[in-house]
């Protein structure tokens, strides 16, 4: 049997955080740049790619940035998407692979380990921001994901929040399914093959059915 792939974006798609991540940047980009609705520009990319597109050569902001974040980070809430947790079970169960692949850092992540230390049990791999070069929207980390799951594309789901997430997860030549947890259903769906609110309706069955179509 062909190995099945699950790959899913972390925040949004496993831990319903963007709300949160909205906030931040928005004050950040309220006051460094004076753009109003920065959060959304910025979603699905990683620090790095913020820091060289909208503050390159601004040092001292960029380290303002950054420990204001690694604070935020460390008093966020980490509340897992509704149903994730039994899809997640689920897909164990029929021997699918799963990864988390997200633009987030090691240290982010560690913050999210202490608040659910059982998390990393739930994966195969954890694929962060560190293990790859190009931030989505290109394709490079859902690539590697298949690569490391032992997956070719055909194979592999891609569960995504973001515009650029989603983009990736498509070019990458996955079924990709959009969470609309961060952006309305009607401005993901040309995006993704499905759209979903959350899990609490997906199965392994019902993945199977989206890739017979």
């Amino acid at each position: 049997m062909n190995t099945i792939a699950a790959l899913f974006d972390f925040d949004g798609v496993v831990m319903d955080t963007e709300g949160q991540y909205t906030i931040f940047w928005n004050e950040q980009g309220k006051k460094y740049l004076g753009i109003v609705d920065f959060g959304r520009l910025i979603k699905g990319q990683t620090l790095t790619q913020i820091y060289d597109k909208h503050f390159s050569g601004l040092n001292d902001i960029q380290l303002q940035i950054r420990k204001d974040l690694t604070l935020f980070e460390e008093n966020m809430v980490y509340e897992y998407i509704p149903g994730v947790e039994h899809f997640l079970a689920d897909l164990r169960r029929n021997e699918v692979r799963i990864a988390v692949v997200t633009s987030s850092d090691e240290k982010k992540m560690a913050n999210v380990y202490r608040a659910h230390p059982t998390l990393c049990d739930k994966f195969d791999r954890i694929i962060t921001a560190n293990l790859f070069t190009h931030s989505k929207p290109h394709p490079e980390c859902f690539l590697l994901g298949m690569q490391l799951l032992g997956a070719t594309a055909e194979n592999t789901f891609v569960f995504e929040d973001s515009f650029h997430g989603l983009q990736a997860g498509i070019s990458s030549g996955a079924t990709v399914i959009g969470l609309a947890t961060t952006n309305s259903r009607q401005s993901i769906a040309d995006k993704a093959h499905l759209v979903i609110d959350n899990f609490l309706e997906m199965s392994f069955d019902e993945l199977i059915h989206l890739r017979k179509k």
